[in-house]
């Protein structure tokens, strides 16, 4: 089964995509693929967000607060609204993140956003978390907002199997298609030959992952795919606009 609780630090840095290549080359003896993956650890992944009428997730986020959280509901490849889902409330503080998630099919998820209630015969997973989603939605009046998908390739350590190294690159979003088993289409808001690269640990990074982000020039910088997203969705969206009153 899949974790459902994680708490941990997460590092990011934008490569290009050779060096994203050269890398994975040059961790292999450290590191296996996810086993979730396709025998290369690669999957893609499609995610709806959720916000407030004001645009309250948002700012939180662009405005880098030291305590700031998303809701999103994910699905894994080839989706239907029969394939399992997950609802997931992320939290960031102080720069630890916590993620709690709570599996249950596709259908039923749809069926509680348009009701706003948590049925019975719910599928689910963990109530418990299913009950934080509920309350995080309602206390905060969030609504589906966009769909951001990109494909990825991930790995965990051979010794230490919580630290975990990941890849997204094509990745892109959408708002005028808000059902994600329709998969992974839309408006690329991350040059395609850069590739997100994320590095998470629940302690320190280990020495010699410290070493090969030294040696191939590797700086730190925070990329929001939920606000880059959300500005190039609007933005397509005023340009559509302005396009059909020329």
């Amino acid at each position: 089964m899949s974790r459902e609780i994680f708490t941990r630090r997460e590092l990011k840095y934008l490569i290009p995509f050779d060096t994203y290549q050269a890398i994975v080359e040059d961790m292999k003896p450290y590191m296996r693929y996810d086993r979730f993956g396709d025998g290369f650890g690669r999957y893609n992944i499609v995610s709806l967000y959720f916000d407030s009428p004001d645009y309250t997730i948002y700012y939180e986020t662009r405005n880098k607060l030291n305590f700031r959280q998303k809701l999103r509901l994910r699905v894994y490849d080839n989706a239907t609204q029969e394939s399992t889902a997950f609802f997931e409330v992320k939290q960031k503080f102080n720069n630890v993140v916590n993620k709690r998630r709570t599996m249950l099919p596709l259908k039923d998820a749809y069926e509680y956003v348009q009701s706003n209630k948590i049925k019975e015969h719910y599928n689910l997973s963990n109530k418990q978390i299913m009950n934080e989603v509920d309350h995080f939605k309602n206390l905060y009046h969030l609504h589906p907002e966009v769909v951001v998908s990109y494909d990825r390739q991930a790995f965990h350590g051979v010794d230490d199997a919580d630290l975990r190294v990941t890849f997204d690159y094509n990745l892109r979003c959408r708002n005028d298609d808000l059902f994600i088993e329709n998969g992974p289409h839309g408006n690329h808001f991350v040059d395609q030959n850069l590739v997100v690269m994320e590095v998470k640990v629940n302690d320190s990074v280990p020495l010699w992952l410290t070493r090969l982000l030294s040696n191939y020039k590797c700086e730190k910088r925070g990329v929001s795919k939920y606000c880059t997203s959300v500005d190039t969705a609007n933005n397509a969206n005023k340009a559509d606009k302005q396009s059909v009153l020329l």
